[in-house]
């Protein structure tokens, strides 16, 4: 498997909380800021570098602010009757009509950007690099959240769902294929640790149709704790730098109250700042300390 650079920018979901690493990079993006040599993005955070990538600040505020909120997303009674309580196809289909994404810009940039999904017949974690014409599918897929949304994204004849189930924060991928710099930008506290699941039973009877996810979903706080522990005990020669909501950061995984979600993503704005400069202090460390590994890293 072929590395990749050195320089990798890592942006957890977490569904609406998500507008804090929104408003980090729209700040990156004011900036001009994009020093990193890959992307792996999960989830809404795989919308929100997609967002980052295609240079358009503000579209995905307008997303969370405004489609996110709209009744034909969160549709309570239609998940009642058996179907799918966020209705992802909507929102993909209204928002590419409406706000598009802009695929020139994302064809001319180089560099890799996995989105993290899980495989729907056997629960194991995939990093996908689409096509830009495929990319859309598979932001989809990448959110598509079990027992949410039912049946999953057929990406190619396979079906995949939300790649938070088997990888949420995929720090030890990046680790494996050369990354040595990572940014994190997470979507809980830093204190934040992930419980076991309080309802078990009902997650085995959600998933009866799709067996395999089942083992997955319900140990998904084991893998998402360790990615934690790695980024706080990184190994030698790699060093992490984790962008966290402040500790009293509240926002519910389907939070519907515009002024709580603009608050979020004023923070995360003034998160970006700091960021930055966090980033290239670690870079210049890194130049003092290994001159001839890391020359090209001035860039940006």
């Amino acid at each position: 498997m072929n590395t990749i650079g050195e320089r990798a920018l890592i942006v957890e979901g977490g569904a609406m909380r998500g507008i804090f690493s929104c408003g980090v990079l729209d700040h990156f993006m004011a900036q001009g800021f994009s020093s990193f040599d890959s992307f792996w993005g999960v989830s809404a955070g795989a919308s929100n570098l997609a967002a980052y990538l295609a240079n358009m600040p503000g579209r995905n505020r307008k997303i969370y602010l405004d489609y996110s909120l709209r009744k034909e997303f969160i549709r309570p009674g239609k998940f009642a009757l058996g179907g799918d309580l966020m209705d992802l196809d909507w929102m993909w289909e209204i928002t590419l009509k409406e706000l598009g994404i802009d695929k020139d810009v994302l064809r001319a940039d180089p560099r890799p950007f996995f989105l993290g999904v899980t495989r729907q017949d056997t629960g194991e974690a995939e990093y996908l690099t689409p096509h830009v014409d495929t990319l859309a599918d598979t932001m989809k897929a990448s959110s598509a959240l079990p027992v949410m949304y039912r049946h999953g994204v057929d990406l190619g004849g396979v079906r995949y769902v939300d790649g938070g189930v088997a990888d949420a924060i995929p720090v030890a991928e990046a680790i494996r294929r050369g990354a040595r710099s990572i940014m994190v930008l997470r979507s809980r506290p830093n204190s934040y640790r992930k419980s076991a699941p309080k309802f078990a039973a009902l997650t085995k009877r959600l998933l009866n149709d799709h067996p395999q996810l089942i083992e997955p979903m319900l140990t998904r706080h084991l893998r998402y704790n360790a990615a934690l522990t790695l980024i706080n005990n990184p190994p030698p020669g790699v060093t992490i730098i984790e962008i966290c909501p402040p500790e009293n950061f509240s926002l519910k995984r389907l939070s519907r109250n515009a002024a709580s979600l603009e608050l979020a993503y004023d923070i995360g704005v003034a998160s970006g700042q700091g960021a930055i400069e966090r980033w290239q202090q670690a870079q210049e460390k890194s130049l003092a300390c290994c001159p001839s590994s890391v020359e090209d890293q001035t860039k940006g």
